[in-house]
């Protein structure tokens, strides 16, 4: 008895189940790409850690503060008197930093690190007006212990001796330690100062030479805080509680200038005890020295679109299987998508060496010019080489575009796939599926 014979729709359905087989199996190595990715991100943050330990990390400028001790006494259950150390801590009613963020850029092997040193000058005055309002009897306060305390979160940054003017008049030598009493930051500098008494106005400035490492921030202590930063570098990202209120970003480099109210922040002029510290740090605002879009991030989204790179590309080979009657090895299928995910580790590889551009320009180049050879070799088509060469640039030039406008890669990614599924859709709207396959050749032609 005469076997059933197998149609031609059946033929191409198997041919599409197999491509779609291939491509699932291609996102394997995508996936090791992606692993990839992330390992060299960890050791370049890994290199970043290690220079910025030292040269110093990240620092976060907290005051003045102005904490004054006083004596409480009470009575205990026995109506023996005790005695005990309270303190006040003060706020600045003003409080201005101004200066200049000298970027520096320093090298861990291949890896770029950027650090800074900042020159700054901080001016302000406090007001002990308020402190009638604690219910702190004046006798009980000590004011020969009175001493003023700057947060810095990493002292190593520190370049030359903190000499502070008070009063307008006296200069005074910062030391070390946040003093005895002052838990509102965690390490900082010291030096005690002289007061005279309730409801005098005094006058502090001291210069800050200070290095670290990707971000500057700021407390707004001050009533009243102003911060005026300039800087060559030009891909500032302002960060924290607060934004500039004025900026100005150019190739040339940036400036900002933010104001911060005391009425902007969780937390009093003045207060007894430690509490508030918490409060004080989740005020802090400034700028990051980096990129927010390195070579490993914009890689990691290049990655999440091979899935279309080598779908498209299929579609290609698929397209010339049916209109140009002839086959397509499955092997030649997988070479070509394996060569579609080298593109992904030539792109990264490069990129830690030239920047991502070139990096970029090149894989792309040489991705494109090995298919179109293969292509040539393997269907001896020219029309299928040339369809095959300007399909891929094509890709490749959209997929820049989409890693280059991060805002609008949505909106561009979606335009882009909608016009692709008209051009396919055009193109095949003609094709009788049914009859495909009828004379199909079994192999290239010579």
């Amino acid at each position: 008895m005469e076997g059933k014979r197998k149609s031609p729709l059946d033929a191409v359905s198997l041919r599409l189940l197999v491509i779609a087989l291939l491509i699932l199996l291609l996102l394997i190595p995508g996936g090791m790409i992606s692993g990839l990715v992330r390992e060299r991100r960890a050791r370049s943050e890994e290199a970043k850690r290690e220079v910025a330990s030292s040269w110093a990390k990240a620092q976060t400028i907290g005051g003045p503060v102005l904490t004054i001790p006083f004596t409480k006494t009470w009575k205990d259950a026995e109506g023996k008197t005790q005695t005990a150390t309270e303190y006040i801590h003060l706020l600045p009613e003003s409080l201005r930093f101004t200066g200049e963020v000298d970027p520096q850029i320093r090298y861990r092997g291949i890896y770029k690190v950027v650090l800074y040193r900042a020159k700054l000058l901080c001016e302000g005055y406090f007001s002990l007006a308020g402190l009638a309002d604690l219910d702190v009897p004046s006798d009980a306060i000590r004011w020969r212990e009175v001493f003023l305390t700057l947060g810095l979160t990493d002292m190593r940054g520190i370049n030359e001796y903190v000499e502070l003017r008070w009063g307008g008049r006296t200069d005074l030598s910062f030391t070390s330690g946040i003093g005895e009493g002052q838990r509102t930051f965690a390490t900082g500098i010291n030096t005690k100062v002289p007061v005279g008494g309730a409801g005098d106005r005094y006058e502090f400035s001291f210069p800050l030479d200070l290095n670290g490492s990707g971000t500057l921030n700021f407390l707004p202590l001050g009533e009243t805080t102003f911060v005026e930063l300039k800087s060559t570098w030009a891909d500032p990202s302002f960060v924290g509680a607060f934004l500039p209120k004025d900026r100005r970003i150019t190739e040339d480099g940036f400036r900002a200038a933010w104001k911060v109210l005391g009425l902007n922040r969780n937390y009093p002029q003045r207060w007894l005890g430690e509490a508030y510290a918490h409060d004080v740090e989740a005020s802090s605002f400034g700028v990051a020295l980096f990129s927010p879009v390195d070579q490993y991030t914009q890689t990691t989204r290049a990655v999440k679109y091979q899935i279309l790179f080598v779908g498209l590309t299929f579609l290609i080979f698929f397209a010339v299987e049916i209109l140009n009657r002839r086959r397509i090895h499955p092997i030649q299928y997988l070479l070509v998508g394996l060569a579609l995910c080298l593109f992904y580790l030539l792109l990264l590889s490069l990129s830690e060496h030239l920047g991502f551009l070139p990096a970029y320009l090149l894989a792309a180049v040489a991705i494109v010019a090995l298919i179109t050879f293969y292509v040539g070799g393997a269907i001896r088509d020219r029309t299928a080489v040339l369809v095959t060469a300007f399909t891929l640039s094509g890709l490749y030039g959209f997929l820049y575009v989409l890693l280059s406008n991060e805002d609008y890669a949505l909106l561009i990614g979606s335009l882009g796939l909608f016009a692709i599924m008209a051009v396919v859709m055009y193109l095949t709207r003609k094709i009788d599926w049914y009859a495909l396959g009828t004379t199909e050749e079994t192999g290239p032609r010579s």
